[in-house]
């Protein structure tokens, strides 16, 4: 099989995107019936942590166990990377003992550079401009709560940030209209956006994006790097809060998401997270069915 990576939504094709949505809950329901099903029995899956996570790890340690597996994780102090080794040198030598990488950092040229020069699979699990294991529990959650996401209507509000650059892509391969909501100084990376046509769209006003809209979606204000701006940010992003009002002009069945860790009475208020529309446990979870399904894709 030829070595394939997954740096970005726009690395599989939209088919493959709905098999592995539709693969991961089979994989669910097969967990909850309690079968045992091992396709990566002696297969090691090396993390590469330069920002710390919690549901980044624990689902994709848990997905290798499950599947019969091994996860290392390697933090900046474990490997030469935290002492200056080249990218290119540590992806040639992971990948020689290994059968496939995972790797959250910042920058998405490092995310890149690794991949190039990997002689295995390489899953990007977050960088500044992409979180796709994100969008796939997301839409794997969707379809569980409410059916195919085509033709529907998603509002994005916050930053426009990583998650949102994995929205617009999202957007274009699962076919569903993105309205984005952000101060005029935080707005997306415009080629990003550019290359979604009509897909997506920037908006006036958090109001105008959830108007009848069937998924609410938001982010930290703040993002891992940024604490030095939160101050300020939450000056800006005050008038983009997702509280009770907000929802309530979304459509009747609306429900809400958020990748976590949250911050209430910031982005979101309790009342929403913690409300009868929230789904973020479900998605949460749903982290580890959808990157078992993504495994099973770039391995077997």
């Amino acid at each position: 099989m030829a070595k394939r990576h997954f740096l970005t939504l726009m690395d599989l094709s939209p088919a493959e995107l709905r098999g592995l949505i539709a693969r991961a809950i089979e994989l669910k329901q097969m967990q909850r019936d309690g079968k045992t099903y091992e396709p990566l029995k002696n297969k090691v899956l090396a993390m590469v942590f330069e920002k710390s996570s919690t549901r980044t790890r624990v689902s994709f340690e848990v997905a290798m166990s499950q599947f019969g597996g091994t996860a290392i994780f390697l933090s900046p102090r474990d490997t030469q990377l935290g002492r200056g080794e080249p990218v290119e040198d540590t992806a040639r030598v992971l990948s020689r003992m290994v059968d496939v990488i995972m790797i959250r950092t910042y920058e998405h040229e490092k995310a890149e550079r690794f991949a190039a020069n990997s002689g295995v699979p390489v899953i990007n699990a977050l960088t500044d401009r992409h979180h796709p294991c994100q969008l796939l529990a997301d839409m794997q959650t969707f379809y569980e709560h409410r059916g195919d996401i085509r033709g529907k209507t998603v509002a994005w509000i916050g930053d426009g940030n990583n998650m949102c650059h994995s929205y617009i892509d999202a957007a274009r391969q699962f076919d569903f209209q993105l309205r984005i909501a952000t101060p005029a100084e935080h707005q997306p990376d415009p080629d990003t956006l550019a290359q979604a046509g009509n897909q997506a769209r920037l908006v006036s006003s958090p109001q105008e994006a959830v108007r009848g809209a069937h998924l609410v979606v938001t982010d930290v204000w703040a993002s891992m790097g940024q604490e030095d701006e939160q101050g300020n940010r939450c000056q800006v992003f005050q008038p983009f809060q997702v509280n009770g009002e907000l929802m309530a002009a979304a459509s009747a069945d609306a429900i809400f998401m958020h990748c976590l860790p949250a911050h209430r009475g910031e982005e979101v208020t309790a009342e929403v997270i913690d409300g009868g529309q929230s789904v973020v446990w479900d998605e949460a979870e749903n982290r580890l069915h959808s990157q078992k399904a993504l495994l099973e894709l770039l391995l077997c």
